[in-house]
């Protein structure tokens, strides 16, 4: 239950295994439409057309968590304010087991099976776990978009059978994948690998459901692979309301012991 409550929530970049090769995309010289072919420039214009108009919104979810050792089944309860805070609780048998609540600027969390907990910022989180976090990555990676903002970057477009990917052109350790459907610009899947580290995460989205406010999956597919292991996370999201007044409950029980990480 810890490890499903952390990997969901805070260990979503750990990312793993060793790094593949990537294709040379095709350059960023126009090309005609005829062709069904975009630039990277065009292609991330479209893909923040994309509505995404909301203040709250509630998820409930069955997840499964699967690694080297154990399958678990759980019910992950997503309250986000968006840009504000994201409550993510663990229950099992409807009982809670952990919860996480993520701000810009603090990371909290507790479990009930060790009676242990964290209280921290991203800086010490990101240097425990070896990559970049931040609260705009999470709540992204929640949402089904991209967890970097694209205009920021620059990239390496190809076109596959109706799916453009963007691979980041930066020279770095840390290599990222974006996939997004030709017809919508919706993101599909996205990859970050680490090179050095030999980690990857792979994240895919699965049957997207319009609503008035936003466009969700109704599906994330979660696998981290590491030299120490491979996880899976899978979540299904059952239920999704927008723009309801949502609390955001948390206190860590008396009598649980905090987590240092140095």
């Amino acid at each position: 239950m810890k490890k499903i409550a952390i990997t969901i929530v805070l260990a979503l970049f750990v990312v793993s295994c060793k790094s593949k090769a990537i294709a040379v995309a095709a350059s960023n010289a126009p090309t005609t439409e005829a062709a069904g072919y975009m630039t990277s420039k065009k292609i991330i214009e479209n893909y923040y057309n994309n509505k995404n108009q909301f203040s709250t919104l509630y998820i409930k979810s069955s997840a499964r968590y699967a690694d080297n050792k154990q399958t678990q089944n759980v019910t992950a309860e997503i309250r986000i304010k968006k840009d504000e805070q994201i409550l993510v609780s663990i229950r099992f048998l409807g009982i809670t087991m952990a919860k996480a609540l993520i701000t810009p600027k603090s990371v909290n969390y507790y479990e009930k099976i060790n009676g242990s907990y964290f209280e921290g910022d991203f800086s010490s989180l990101s240097q425990w776990l070896g990559t970049d976090l931040d609260y705009n990555k999470i709540q992204n990676m929640l949402l089904g978009q991209a967890i970097d903002d694209l205009t920021k970057g620059k990239y390496l477009e190809s076109l596959l059978e109706q799916t453009y990917r963007l691979d980041d052109a930066s020279n770095s350790n840390t290599k990222k994948s974006f996939f997004l459907d030709a017809d919508n610009f919706l993101v599909q899947k996205q990859e970050i690998t680490q090179t050095a580290e030999e980690r990857m995460i792979k994240v895919a989205y699965a049957d997207s459901k319009v609503y008035n406010e936003a466009t969700l999956p109704t599906s994330v597919l979660i696998n981290t692979f590491q030299k120490k292991g491979n996880t899976e996370i899978n979540l299904d999201y059952n239920t999704v309301t927008f723009n309801e007044e949502l609390s955001f409950p948390y206190s860590v029980p008396n009598g649980y012991k905090r987590i240092i990480i140095k």
